[in-house]
């Protein structure tokens, strides 16, 4: 299982919100490319970049970030928020990102996602799955669609998805455990699917029972920028 930190970006800095709500926004470091330095040197491979000021705007707000992260690292970076268009998905891509992960776009504008699922191939793109007791959430989490999680992405693997992270939007930011039996039970109906759990990671006991469960990786977030699981432990899991 691939252990992925998270940086979140507002204004150019890492934060974390909690569920979504930007009125919760705590900074926790004001150099993205250095955090991503200490990740790399732990040997982590792989990192989840989330630009909220572009989720916001519409647009990559913090494609400066993305830039320096990727050239001065040799991370895989996944990175969402604001990607709408084709011109903002090709500059992410010029950016140096290797994967980006669309959310609201994938129920929005379902043409257009399964256009770059086809044109930048399966390996490049994420679906990103986010759920409010088992529907589609879109839009920041704000608004609560009437699409069920496990029929949006079976139906999205059906049109060449293997990547998925999935984020119950009720654990997020709270430290309070992940969302281990939807996994699993998204894992019992979708074995092949290359699933990525996000929200909820407290300890380095809930990682070890997500990787029991067979997930392909854990976004670690807040428990890290709280001292919940320090950078020697999750060196010593990868």
């Amino acid at each position: 299982m691939y252990i992925i930190p998270a940086i979140d970006l507002i204004g150019g800095k890492c934060v974390r919100l909690s569920q979504g709500d930007y009125s919760s926004k705590k900074e926790y470091h004001d150099n993205p490319v250095e955090m991503a330095k200490r990740f790399e040197a732990a040997g982590i491979t792989r990192l989840h970049l989330v630009d909220l000021d572009g989720a916001k705007a519409k647009k990559i707000v913090n494609g400066v970030v993305l830039e320096g992260i990727c050239r001065q690292t040799s991370l895989t970076v996944d990175f969402g928020g604001g990607i709408q268009a084709n011109e903002e998905i090709e500059k992410a891509f010029e950016l140096g990102a290797s994967q980006v992960t669309g959310g609201s776009i994938a129920v929005k504008n379902p043409v257009l996602f399964q256009e770059w699922i086809r044109n930048y191939g399966a390996d490049r793109i994420i679906l990103g799955a986010d759920a409010k007791d088992l529907k589609i959430a879109v839009g920041g989490w704000e608004e609560t669609t009437k699409v069920d999680l496990i029929p949006f992405i079976k139906d999205y693997v059906a049109k060449g998805i293997s990547y998925v992270i999935c984020t119950d939007v009720a654990k997020d930011g709270l430290l309070q455990g992940p969302s281990v039996d939807l996994y699993q039970e998204i894992l019992q109906e979708i074995p092949s699917l290359k699933l990525i759990a996000s929200g909820g990671v407290s300890s380095m006991k809930d990682l070890e029972e997500l990787e029991k469960i067979g997930v392909y990786g854990a976004i670690v977030g807040k428990a890290y920028y709280e001292g919940r699981v320090s950078l020697e432990e999750l060196a010593s899991f990868v």
